[in-house]
């Protein structure tokens, strides 16, 4: 079983580091920018939706846990935010630590968010993964995500 609660406080910095760390890499190999330019689009997209932190944003991020050998265990992090008009929330942020990969926690965990969400009366989740990260593709097409559209781009040389 896959528990899903709001993060605390206190576990913010943790994730903003994790969070810069990881969506800079993506940055940089999707988009082909430097690593500090990389750093700093990642840390402006982190300030844009939680301003003020976790006080008053309307993103929800999530700690995913769950007993692993007998210990209550932090296996990651969900980032969604809702939009009522539509009833749908789009997920930002999805990552199970890699030790805990390929033993069905991201399977559970969308589970539960899901079940989460048809409780407030949302139909709907979305998501968007880069093209090159096969394991959350083939873990979203399990789990019943069809592909809706391509993101793409082409960079313009300066000469």
């Amino acid at each position: 079983m896959v528990v899903l609660r709001e993060m605390r406080q206190e576990e913010y910095p943790a994730y903003c580091q994790y969070f810069i760390d990881d969506y800079s890499q993506e940055i940089m190999t999707n988009y082909g920018h430097s690593k500090e330019q990389a750093i700093e689009l990642a840390k402006k997209d982190l300030a844009h939706s939680f301003p003020n932190g976790l006080e008053g944003s309307e993103h929800s991020l999530l700690c995913i846990e769950a007993e692993v050998e007998g210990t209550l265990t932090l296996l990651g992090y969900l980032w969604h935010s809702v939009n009522s008009e539509d009833r749908s929330t789009f997920i930002y942020d999805f990552f199970i630590a890699g030790e805990y990969r390929s033993r069905g926690f991201g399977r559970l965990a969308i589970a539960e968010l899901e079940k989460q969400l048809r409780v407030s009366g949302i139909h709907q989740i979305k998501l968007r993964v880069a093209y090159h990260n096969e394991r959350a593709l083939k873990l979203y097409q399990e789990v019943g995500f069809v592909i809706t559209g391509f993101n793409m781009a082409k960079t313009i040389s300066a000469s």
